[in-house]
């Protein structure tokens, strides 16, 4: 059992039980014995690899959707080009290193990047050293000025609300203690904040998940596109309307028991992508191997693939079908585009955004 679990079982005893949000905040960010504050948690070291770590190709394209964009939008300047969660700063490296041939863009460009873990920034300060980013406590902080932002793996880690449905009421899941263990449990009492009304008529045994945690994000986003123009781009595994039990956690490249060694392994859960549109009257969405597709990264692959030989082949080929192929993340993964309603649409949806 961990130091944190022997908080979270102290805080219990003397509180009650906790919301599952309040859990997942604790696990993940707790100052002192928190996931994020106290260890590396990408890469072969870490426990999971996230599309950057996977190859080179996912930032370059990614960056050069941001630059043709924000070319179609007539080259605002200055903008903010942000980042929501830097992780080691790899995605936003390759962004910088696909665009920087872009006339104007680095020159417009104020770099902000959006993370919680001190230990992260500083990796994140290394990466990208030469480029003077700027850090924000909080997403209100953004500039008021045209906005290009990315987001990958950011909204799954943030605190969820569980609901389950029991004789046509919803009741939240807690965690509470059962014979000293960490456990999971069900209010005593319906909820007053119930799921959205298109959950209303969903059987008992149903279980809605919610992400207050999202909605200052998005408002934010949204509140600069709308008056300056950008693009978001906002990738993460889960669905349109996603809904179950999706509360995960993955330890050693591997999935875990949430409840087994809080602090010590990494708490996600599905995006729900309507929820997170907020119905925003410009959103695009489609798989992450589709965007990819139609931005070009067979050509890319194609490209990188010349000269190479080996083992070094063999890898290069299987990051190209991990990150597309609908076995692996190529479904799994969705991408959210929101841009200005009048804006051009951005490079790699379809025309409808679906």
């Amino acid at each position: 059992m961990t130091a944190l679990a022997e908080t979270l079982k102290r805080r219990i005893r003397a509180d009650g039980p906790m919301t599952v949000a309040a859990y997942m905040a604790e696990c993940l960010m707790h100052p002192t014995q928190g996931y994020y504050t106290t260890r590396p948690p990408f890469g072969a070291e870490g426990d999971f690899i996230t599309a950057p770590e996977i190859s080179q190709m996912f930032g370059e394209l990614m960056g050069l959707c941001l630059a043709q964009s924000w070319l179609d939008q007539g080259a605002p300047a200055p903008f903010t080009l942000a980042e929501l969660g830097p992780g080691r700063g790899t995605l936003m490296a390759d962004i910088l290193r696909a665009t920087r041939a872009v006339p104007g863009f680095h020159a417009g460009m104020r770099l902000i990047l959006h993370e919680a873990s001190p230990a992260l920034r500083d990796v994140q300060k290394a990466t990208l050293q030469g480029y003077a980013p700027e850090w924000i406590e909080d997403v209100s902080a953004l500039p008021d000025q045209p906005l290009f932002l990315v987001a990958n793996e950011f909204f799954d880690a943030l605190p969820i609300h569980q609901y389950v449905r029991l004789g046509g009421l919803w009741r939240e899941r807690l965690v509470g203690l059962q014979g000293g263990d960490l456990a999971f449990g069900l209010s005593p009492d319906p909820t007053p904040a119930a799921p959205a009304p298109q959950f209303a008529a969903d059987p008992d045994g149903s279980v809605v998940e919610t992400c207050p945690a999202a909605r200052p994000y998005v408002a934010a986003i949204t509140q600069r596109l709308a008056r300056h123009g950008g693009l978001a781009l906002i990738v993460d595994y889960g669905g349109w309307r996603s809904k179950g039990d999706t509360l995960q956690a993955l330890k050693d490249h591997a999935f875990a028991d949430p409840l087994a060694e809080p602090g010590r392994a990494d708490l996600t859960a599905h995006v729900d992508f309507e929820a997170l549109a907020l119905g925003w009257p410009a959103a695009h969405y489609t798989s992450q191997g589709a965007f990819l597709t139609a931005l070009g990264i067979d050509a890319r692959a194609a490209r990188l693939a010349q000269g190479l030989s080996g083992a070094a082949l063999h890898s290069h080929l299987a990051a190209h079908r991990r990150l597309t192929d609908a076995a692996e993340m190529g479904s799994l993964f969705k991408v959210l585009g929101l841009s200005a309603p009048d804006c051009p649409p951005p490079p790699g949806f379809s025309p409808k955004g679906s």
